[in-house]
């Protein structure tokens, strides 16, 4: 992708590259991250180890660790049971065990607890009976079982349970006389429906007489004439939903939940809040649709695998399993070596594909230099890796004019160069030709498309690299943005090189304006959105000025090696609004040196434009670049 090195830098890579090429390669590839944690469906970090992801994921709630490769939930700390209070409940209410469970609903009343694997209830402390003494009662004597009703009315005169299972008067300790008086004073209860007196009805003297007669009519309620106090209710308040209607209503928790009970995916509703669920716990939705209820979390998360866009979701609307689109992360290796590739794939989190150098043409008679290696695409696949080899011209343009030019010489290159890629079982092919002739336009063009037509015969997918440039200068080039964009799957937006090793003024490589305008271009040409990966460098150009501030050279440094060069050499840095990055200045040996800086937020500032143009994702010139620490952030930021 980058060719504009200076000799240093270029000398610097080749020796770390055969450095890397004799290293031992099992150890390089012991680094790879196969284990990501996530909270909810959100990913975090990845690690080399389970053990590793493990302990890193027991910091949080709701997190999971899942095998990269196959995206198999492999540990989580997911709660197994949910404690609710009047049909209300909260993350602190989760517990993994029952006991746990059950310990803490105890200290509450009117609760129930939800094995989240099952519908309705493992324990319920709901009240069974009620305790009055005359027509008055408190909220302290409500009572689950009968015998612990009783205890307490054995301290009160006059008193009286009502079971709240039939609302019926079903023991009191009233005397022969008590009773005699009750049934021998004024006639104070009533009957009411809806706030009425219900037509053909009596008013009552003892109580139960009129809680016994309330009993037969739908909806009534006993009230003091007197107080005007509502003394028993026989309202219809407990609703029974199916699919979110109502299907019937009772006036006692226990028979709406029995009814409750016959129904698939019902609930009972009391004041709004549901006191008992028939649903299962866990729905599968493909965008806002939903797909299908689970009892289990693994269930509805093999179900999801099968569709794209899809969620798991809690019955409170929590996902925990996602494979909507997020961005893609691919990374040019910028060598061929195997050590090389896994050192840099291992260093990354939350990659996608991987780009190794792997192809070059060499001759205009369509001769393929081939380096790829079969035992670093398994590796990569066994990582879920896909690897996207690229392809180059050794930016020559004299020959691949030649190139160009013959088609016998296209037609051996791409039978050679697809046959291969198809024996590696790749993902697809990734190409890099640079300093194509102008005048050669429509000729790329046309082989660009018969290479792309045999890949895709193969199943192979191709992408290519595309110049920033500018709109006003774009149909002068060799790459006719509009036409290759029907024929490739995947273009490559180069934004970089703003500035470059050639320029005549000191400037950012890619300065943020800059590279949100090349985006904006790209979408002009009516290239998909989905289709577009936006470059970023993991680089800087450094500038070198004399002291009448004339350009006298330049070079390049990779990012990780900027906070060691600063430190060095006490550059003192401004922000440059301009750019949307820090610029930063030292003096040395009577020279000025100026650079703007790649940093983690420069990086995730163009991640932020990849998303907000909604593009396919990324493109980081190159791999190796960077630092360590730099993937954490770009994994939370796909």
């Amino acid at each position: 992708m980058k060719k504009r090195w200076s000799l240093l830098l270029a000398l610097t890579i080749i020796i770390q590259s055969f450095a890397a090429m004799y290293a031992p390669q099992a150890s390089a590839a012991s680094k790879m991250t196969q284990y990501r944690v996530y909270q909810n469906d959100k990913a975090l970090k990845e690690f080399s180890t389970e053990a590793e992801a493990v302990r890193y994921a027991k910091q949080f709630n709701y997190s999971h660790v899942e095998k990269i490769a196959s995206r198999s939930w492999v540990w989580d700390n997911f709660p197994r049971y949910k404690v609710y209070q009047n049909g209300k409940s909260s993350s602190k209410w989760d517990f993994q065990t029952y006991n746990d469970a059950l310990a803490f609903a105890k200290t509450l009343s009117n609760v129930h607890i939800r094995d989240l694997n099952s519908i309705g209830w493992v324990y319920s402390s709901y009240p069974q009976y009620q305790l009055y003494q005359g027509d008055k009662s408190l909220a302290g004597w409500s009572f689950i079982t009968l015998d612990a009703a009783k205890k307490e009315a054995k301290k009160w005169a006059n008193a009286h349970i009502i079971d709240l299972n039939t609302n019926s008067w079903i023991w009191d300790n009233l005397t022969d006389a008590q009773r005699k008086a009750q049934k021998e004073a004024a006639a104070v209860y009533e009957i009411i429906v809806n706030g009425v007196k219900a037509p053909d009805t009596k008013a009552y003297s003892f109580l139960k007489d009129a809680i016994d007669a309330s009993l037969k009519i739908a909806n009534s309620e006993v009230r003091n004439a007197k107080s005007k106090a509502i003394i028993h209710s026989n309202k219809a308040s407990y609703k029974v939903l199916q699919n979110g209607k109502q299907i019937f209503e009772f006036a006692t928790l226990q028979q709406a939940v029995k009814d409750a009970k016959r129904w698939a995916n019902s609930e009972v509703v009391f004041e709004g809040n549901v006191l008992w669920s028939g649903y299962p716990y866990y729905t599968v939705y493909q965008g806002e649709k939903k797909l299908k209820h689970f009892t289990t979390r693994q269930a509805a998360v093999d179900y999801a695998k099968g569709y794209s866009n899809s969620t798991a979701r809690t019955l409170d609307e929590r996902i925990i399993w996602s494979n909507i689109k997020s961005l893609i992360y691919l990374g040019w290796n910028g060598s061929s070596a195997a050590a090389t590739i896994h050192n840099h794939v291992a260093n990354t989190q939350g990659l996608n594909i991987d780009s190794p150098t792997w192809f070059e043409l060499t001759k205009a008679d369509g001769t393929l230099k081939d380096s790829s290696d079969p035992a670093v695409v398994k590796a990569l696949h066994d990582k879920g890796v896909l690897v996207m080899p690229l392809i180059h011209n050794q930016f020559d343009r004299t020959m691949t004019s030649e190139f160009l030019a013959n088609s016998e010489a296209q037609k051996k290159f791409i039978t050679a160069l697809v046959n291969r890629l198809a024996a590696l079982g790749v993902y697809g092919v990734n190409i890099d030709f640079e300093e194509v002739s102008g005048k050669d336009r429509k000729a790329y063009t046309a082989f660009v498309t018969k290479l792309a037509e045999a890949a895709h015969a193969k199943k192979l997918k191709v992408s290519i690299d595309l110049p920033r440039g500018s709109v006003s200068w774009n149909h002068l080039t060799a790459y006719d943005h509009a036409a290759l964009a029907p024929v490739v799957d995947m273009i490559m937006i180069m934004a970089y090189d703003e500035h470059w090793s050639g320029s005549d003024k000191a400037g950012s490589v890619a300065s943020l304006p800059w590279v949100e305008e090349g985006i904006k271009q790209f979408l002009d040409y009516g290239i998909p959105r989905d289709k577009l990966m936006l470059g970023i460098p993991f680089y800087v150009r450094e500038w070198r000025l004399d002291s009448t501030g004339k350009l006298v050279d330049n070079r390049a440094i990779i990012m990780k090696e900027l906070p060691k060069l600063i430190a060095e050499t006490g550059a003192s840095k401004i922000y440059d609004a301009a750019a949307g990055q820090y610029k930063y200045s030292y003096v040395k040996n009577g020279h000025t040196h100026l650079f703007w800086a790649e940093t983690e937020d420069t990086v995730l500032a163009r991640i932020n434009l990849a998303k907000k143009y909604d593009l396919a994702g990324v493109a980081a010139w190159r791999l190796g670049y960077e630092s360590n620490e730099l993937w954490t952030k770009m994994l939370r930021a796909k």
